[in-house]
Formats: C-alpha cells, structure tokens, sequence
C-alpha cells in the first residue's frame, strides 16, 4: 500500500512522498513487525502506526549514501546506510509492492546525491549531508596545495617587486649623473640597456600578480564551496541533536505520565479489593454465625459434619506468602533452551520493540507458611537467640561529629551534562562536584560496616545455616542508604588511600586503596579486632545513560571469612539503577539475584532483590533461601533492602489451602535500619556514621582521602573552589601518567625491563575460589607504617 502526496511547489514535485505499510525485521521472538514507513526528503523514516507521525520516529535512514539491496524471487529487501551502523530488513506484500518501494528509494536516493553535489544551493533548507573521513580529507589537502600556492606567489611578488626597486634606483642614479655634461645620445646609450631591465623586472611582477590574484580566487572559490557544504551539514546535525533532545525529554514526560497512570489506577483497583474482600469476609462470617445457630438448635450435627467444619477453618491458623526459588529450581529444557539461543549474541532487540516479557519469564516461587499463635509478638519479631560479644565502648572518649555542613541551595541542570553521555562508560566523564556528595568511593565501600555487629553475631552462630543467614542480612545491609543518595561520590585518584580505625568502639579497623584507574578500581580489606572475623573485596563497576535511567552493575567479588569455625564466603553485589535523569525526582533501585556461598561446606543463600514494578507489590522487596550442601531449604528470610531482613528457621512441611508449603518456625529479625537523624536531607541524607568518616584526623597517610582538597571544599560548600581544585588534580593525575606511558615507551626502545605501576599497600594474587583469576590482596604494612610516621612509599596525589 503506497501513497505519494504531491506538493503545488517544483521542489515538492521533483521529490514526491512515499509512504504506505512493511514489515520489518525486530527480532528472534517477535520476528518481522508491521510497521508505517514514510519517504520524503531523501530520508526514510518509520513509525509504529500512523498516528506517531505527529511526535515519535522510530528509526531514520539518510538515502545518501545508502545501500539498498534486494532478493530474486522474493519479498525482501535490505536498506542500509553508508557506514552500515543502521540497516532496515523490509518485507512488502507482494513483489509487485517491493519493485515499488524498490524504485521510490533508487529515485530518492539519485535526487539526494545530485542535491548534494549541486553547490549553487544556497537557501537554508539544505539537503541533510553525510561527510566521510576521506572526502574531508582530501578536501583539506586540496585547500592546503591552494595555500602553499599562494605562499609561493606571495615570495615571488615580494622577490620580483624588490628587484623592480633596485631597478627604478638604478635608472633615476644613471640619469642623474649623465644628463649634467653627456650629450643625449650617449644618454640613451647609457639607459637603454636599464630601461630594458626595468620593463622585464615589471613584466615579471605583473605576471606574478596575476598569478597570485588567481590562485587567490581559487582559494576563495574553493573555501566558499567547502564552506556552504560544512555549514549544511553542521545545521543538519544540530537540528538533529535538537530533535533528538526534544524526543528524549517528550519520553521521559510521557513515561512520566504513565508511570503516575498506572500508580494511581493500582492504588484504585488496590481499593476495590480490599472493599470486595471486606464485604466477602463480613458475608463469610454471618453465613459462619448462621450455621451455627442452626447446628446449636438442631443438635443433631455428625462427627462427620464437625470434622469437616474443624478442616475448613485451619487454614485460618497460618499466615502465608511466597519467596524467590533457588535459580536451578527455576530452569526447565524450555527456558535453558532460550537461554542458549539468547547466548550466541545474534538476537539485537530494536529499541521500539522493547518490553518487559522478553527480557526473561517469570520467576518460580516458593510458598512459605507460618503458624500463628497467642505468643508472637505484635510488636514485632522475637529478638536473636545468639548471643552477642560487643567491644566494651569507647576507650578513647573521642567525641565524633554528628553532622557535616548543609548542602548549599545551588541549583543545577542534570541533565545538561549526562544528554553527552548517552551510551558512555561515566568512570571516564568528567563530571563537576555539584552531582557529587562529599565523599570518596573509598569511604563510600567502608558504608558496608555500618552494620558490622551483624558479624559479631553471625562469629559467634554455632549453626552454620545460622550464620550464613546472618551474612546475607549483612549483604544486604550494605543498601540501607542507596534509596536517598543521589549523589556521585568522588573518583579516587591513583594511589588515594582511606584508613578507618574503629577498634576503639565497633571494634574493627579497615584500609582501602584506589589500585587501578582505568578502570577505576578499589582494593579493601577489614579485620575484627577480636581477631574473629576479616573481610577484603576488590570493587570496580560498569556505569551506562540509557537516556532516561543509569545503570550500574557492580563487578568485582566479596570474601569474608570467620576463624574460628573456617567458614569462608564469597558473592557479588547487584545492579543499581538510577531512574529519572531527564526529569522527576531522582530515585534509586536495586534490583537482581545474589550468591552468598560457603565453601567449606558448600552451603548457599539465594537473595532475589525485585525490580520496582508499576503495578503493585512490595517496593524494595528481598525475599531468599539458606540452601544446605544437599539443596534443602533451611531458612527462609524476607525483607526490604532499606529497612530489615528477618529470617526464620524451616521446621517442615504443612498441607494449606490444598498446595504443599514449607512450614516456618518465629521470624527473628537478622538487620534492622537505624533510622537517620532528622533534617539529614539538608546534608545529603548522610547518617551519623557516614557523617564520621570524612572528619578530619592527625597522623593519617598523606594519600587518605581527608587530606583531598576538593572533596573537604565541596564539604564546605565552596563548591566553585571545589571544582578548579577538581580540575587542577585530574591534570597532574594525567600529567603522571603521560610520564609513566613515557617512560614505559622509552624503557622499551632500550631494550630495558617494564616495571609498570604497583599499588602501594596491595598485590595481586591468585583467587583460587574465583577461578584462578588475579584479586588485589592487602600485603601488610600500613599499620606498621602508621606507627613509625614513615609514609616515604607514599606517592605525591595531592
């Protein structure tokens, strides 16, 4: 089906529209897609249906330049531009609709080269360009010969029109001496020969300055020329960068739009159930009450009658709800084989074709059950059967600060910077300190410890089931504060250190290190005082903009190990994203399955942090199992990632509601949040112990983070000293490292050995629980170093 909608105007008619229905290739799932194309200007552009025509393109391909190939004996053609980054597989109806097609792109396509090389055009609707590394090569060397031309003319006049001059001194000298007592012939005689000399020297000059006006045209002309092209193509693409800005941001308020849709009718169906659910309970308990008059009158109720009476209100007795299954519980030959295809990298999704159920399938779920009874508190969970060891207090008497300064009122555009780094990795974006927050990513990792007790009680669990609960509770203690801290925390310089001394009253102490830069790395280890428990993690991340949210996927891994019982456990963290980055308030998820594995004993907890979801449920939720070395469930836990996880031992089976569920003893809560001081927004919602980190401290190593200027500026809130100090102390990092890559250049021209950067209080080693793979380990020495005052192994970062 083709229209073409012609225009009174010439330029209408030499280019008509073409428009109508194909198909188009989407992917392995869904296959080929109706979709509504449109051909004007020399651009072919589709669109779901034709009412998107009025505000969202799907897709754009410029025919200058394209590729346009089709099949024998078919109904497919292939569309693609120049450099093959954007290629359309099309389908028509019928071969007599492809030749169409087929024959409406060629036409386009010729008209957008002749549009392209005509050089009279000069009105300022340009045909959009596609300028290639070669032509603008070649375009340059062309106008650099017609520069060297010119330089050349340029000496010549400059050498003939100094001889001229010489010329012109010669011929007046000569006159002047000879025309006192000479006659006239012998005057003429004497000049002659000069004025000879004169008229060649002049002849030369003239012709050098034609020359030169020539080539002076030709340079003009050519420049011109070149000119009108950049310029058609400079105005294409800020047009194009407009409107793709424009479409960005109609996204995000659309989506916006829904989201506050689907929230609104969620909470609205949310309130006719509960109205159908109470009437349906109040309408159960009078046909209840009913009955029973009636058996009391009677009394003539069977044994039979009361058994199954007995029966139908037991269920009554159990509270019950559903927890993520393993992984392995969740395959199945269907799903593994969709995995399998998925891994071979072949299926690209377009991005109009994007939805939540092609992503993965439902999970699979366990039904948990518990028994109600007169003792459980309605105040809350049964407090921890372990005992705890706690550090007698604060031995120093050191009075912490509570609070940092308030954030300054300075308003800024987040998106003014991040609508440049779509599809970036920003570990490399330079990004200005009022994004930030005034800490260090090595102080942000010491945050995990807030909660350190959790490893005291976990030290001190008997049960091994017990403790790994205890861990996952830790794990997931380490996301208590993410949901409000927006803010960017600084990128480590190479080399920068952080040292976090706490034996005195949580009873540990930690030492972190930037070890990598490129990517960004940080190498952490930590260690009880009691000597029960050490813990040392290797962090780095992937950071993409997918336009509208941020994505951040952890990567590295995480031992902790326990000495008196031997138990070493390992995991990885999940994915954080940021949503509303082009417009909304800021909010943060955390969302994706987590390994927590003992290696000694092979036992592992599954923890399954679910995506936020427009339509109900749990915001926040984590639900998980303790798995023993033989797959059986021992505990079931369930909680929020900011604010508790309880867990509760697995007693056995019970039959409910006709569905076999698993039968839990009294939930005990494993982690609970301490909430943050009020009015902690105005200091970046910063808890009091976060607030203690960046405190300044005597006797620290020159690389400690407390001693980065900026980051104590941006604390202050001298947000624009803080910024040219951020600028001053990336320039000396890349300074330092332009020396070090020279270094290595020359070292390797001479023949000499390479010894490239080594971090200053960690080596890497192998991790025989990671697969042989490199992890940088603490090597001791920095609390010796800290003893003595020798920091002569520290390098000069600040």
């Amino acid at each position: 089906m083709t229209e073409a909608a012609g225009a009174p105007d010439k330029k209408s008619e030499s280019v008509p529209e073409t428009k109508g229905w194909l198909y188009k290739w989407t992917n392995y799932i869904k296959g080929y897609q109706k979709r509504w194309f449109v051909l004007q200007n020399g651009l072919l552009s589709y669109y779901r249906n034709q009412a998107e025509m009025a505000h969202t393109c799907r897709g754009t391909i410029s025919l200058h330049g394209a590729i346009i190939h089709t099949e024998q004996y078919s109904c497919n053609f292939v569309v693609s531009n120049g450099g093959g980054t954007q290629t359309f597989h099309l389908r028509a109806a019928s071969e007599v609709e492809r030749q169409k097609w087929v024959t409406a792109l060629e036409l386009a396509k010729a008209k957008a080269i002749q549009l392209m090389e005509s050089d009279d055009e000069d009105d300022g609707e340009g045909f959009p360009v596609e300028i290639d590394k070669q032509e603008l090569g070649s375009a340059i060397k062309m106008m650099t010969a017609r520069l060297e031309e010119l330089k050349t003319c340029n000496d010549l006049i400059d050498k003939h029109g100094q001889a001229l001059q010489r010329s012109v001194n010669d011929v007046e000298l000569a006159t002047n001496e000879l025309s006192q007592n000479l006659v006239e012939q012998h005057v003429n005689q004497q000049l002659n020969p000069k004025l000879k000399i004169l008229n060649e020297r002049a002849t030369l000059l003239k012709i050098t300055s034609n020359a030169m006006i020539n080539a002076c045209g030709q340079f003009l002309e050519l420049t011109q020329t070149q000119g009108r092209k950049w310029q058609r193509l400079l105005s294409h693409e800020r047009e194009q960068r407009l409107r793709l800005e424009e479409m960005v941001e109609q996204l995000a308020r659309q989506h916006s739009q829904l989201e506050n849709q689907c929230k609104k009718t969620t909470a609205a169906g949310n309130n006719v159930k509960q109205q159908q659910h109470s009437g349906s309970s109040s309408s159960r308990e009078e046909i209840k009450r009913k009955d029973m008059e009636c058996r009391t009158d009677s009394g003539s109720s069977s044994d039979d009658e009361d058994d199954d009476f007995q029966d139908a209100i037991a269920d009554q007795e159990y509270e019950d709800f559903t927890v993520s299954a393993p992984p392995q519980k969740r395959r199945n030959s269907s799903t593994t084989s969709r995995e399998s295809e998925k891994s071979e990298g072949e299926m690209k999704l377009d991005e109009d074709d994007l939805s939540s159920d092609v992503d993965g399938y439902p999970p699979a779920t366990i039904n948990v059950v518990h028994r109600r009874s007169k003792s459980d508190s309605t105040e809350g969970p049964a407090d921890p059967s372990t005992p705890i060891k706690r550090s007698a207090g604060n031995d120093t008497g050191r009075q912490r600060r509570t609070r940092i300064p308030d954030k300054p009122d300075i308003s800024f555009s987040l998106w003014s910077i991040m609508k440049n780094c779509i599809g970036k990795d920003l570990s490399k974006i330079p990004v200005p300190v009022n994004f930030s927050e005034p800490l260090s990513m090595l102080q942000r990792l010491v945050e995990d410890f807030e909660y350190s007790d959790i490893l005291d009680k976990a030290a001190a669990c008997t049960d091994n089931c017990e403790q790994l609960a205890y861990v996952a509770a830790f794990t997931l203690s380490a996301y208590s504060t993410t949901a409000v801290r927006t803010g960017k925390p600084f990128n480590p310089l190479l080399g920068e250190t952080y040292e976090c001394d706490r034996r005195d009253d949580l009873g540990w102490r930690c030492i972190s290190e930037q070890v990598m830069h490129h990517p960004p790395m940080v190498a952490q280890f930590c260690e009880s005082a009691s000597g029960s428990w050490k813990c040392w993690q290797e962090f780095t991340m992937r950071s993409k903009f997918k336009g509208k949210y941020l994505e951040i996927e952890p990567i590295g891994i995480t031992h902790l190990e326990f000495t008196s019982s031997g138990n070493h456990y390992t995991w990885r963290k999940v994915k954080t994203v940021v949503h509303n980055i082009v417009i909304g308030k800021l909010w943060i998820d955390n969302c994706g399955e987590m390994e927590v594995v003992n290696h000694k004993t092979k036992d592992k907890c599954y923890l399954k942090f679910e995506p936020y979801s427009y339509f109900g449920g749990t915001p926040k939720k984590v639900t998980g199992t303790v798995n023993s070395n033989e797959d059986k469930v021992e505990w079931v836990l369930n909680g929020t990632w900011d604010s508790k996880l309880e867990g509760s031992k697995v007693i056995g089976e019970a039959v409910v509601k006709g569905k076999s569920s698993l039968e839990i003893g009294t939930s005990k809560t494993l982690w609970k949040r301490i909430p943050a001081d009020p009015g902690s927004e105005k200091y970046y919602n910063f808890t009091r112990f976060t607030c203690e980190l960046n405190e300044e401290e005597d006797h620290v190593a020159p690389t400690d983070t407390r001693n980065r200027p900026d980051q104590r500026l941006m604390e202050k809130g001298l947000w624009d000293e803080a910024n040219a100090e951020k600028v001053r102390l990336e320039e000396k990092q890349r300074s330092v490292r332009r020396q070090r890559e020279l270094e290595i250049e020359l070292a390797q021209q001479e023949g000499r050995e390479v010894r490239p950067y080594n971090p200053t209080w960690y080596s890497q080693e192998i991790d025989e629980l990671n697969g042989g793979k490199l992890i940088h380990c603490y090597k001791g020495g920095y609390w010796e170093s800290k003893e003595e005052q020798d920091w002569s192994k520290c390098p000069d970062i600040f």
